[in-house]
């Protein structure tokens, strides 16, 4: 009964954790919708980098205590996390900004900020 409480328990934290990370995602997007850039690493500058590396820290980090307890929960990755770490990194010049990118996030999330 133990192990049951355990993993009831680690569930309800990992809902919590993804809800943080849901939050932080959220937060950040709004801001790089609003014309802060570097969330997804579009261009390799390092002021840009240094700048938003706090952001990307803390999403990390949660996305990975969050991967770690479904590991745990036997439980396919996070996807979210997953699918904003694929979604950094250097583009090609028909690719949209990171404004539009993160604005597309947003709608996808279904928090529009119209």
């Amino acid at each position: 009964m133990a192990r049951a409480d355990r993993l009831a328990r680690t569930d309800t934290l990992r809902r919590e954790r993804e809800a943080d990370y849901r939050a932080a995602l959220i937060a950040a997007l709004t801001a790089a919708a609003a014309g802060r850039q570097g969330l997804f690493d579009h261009n390799a500058d390092r002021r840009t980098r240094a700048a938003i590396a706090p952001v990307i820290e803390e999403l990390a980090r949660i996305g990975e205590d969050v991967d770690a307890m479904r590991v745990q929960l036997a439980m396919p990755p996070f996807g979210l996390h997953a699918e904003f770490l694929r979604s950094r990194g250097p583009v090609g010049p028909q690719a949209v900004g990171e404004r539009k990118q993160a604005q597309a996030w947003l709608e996808r999330l279904g928090t529009s900020e119209d």
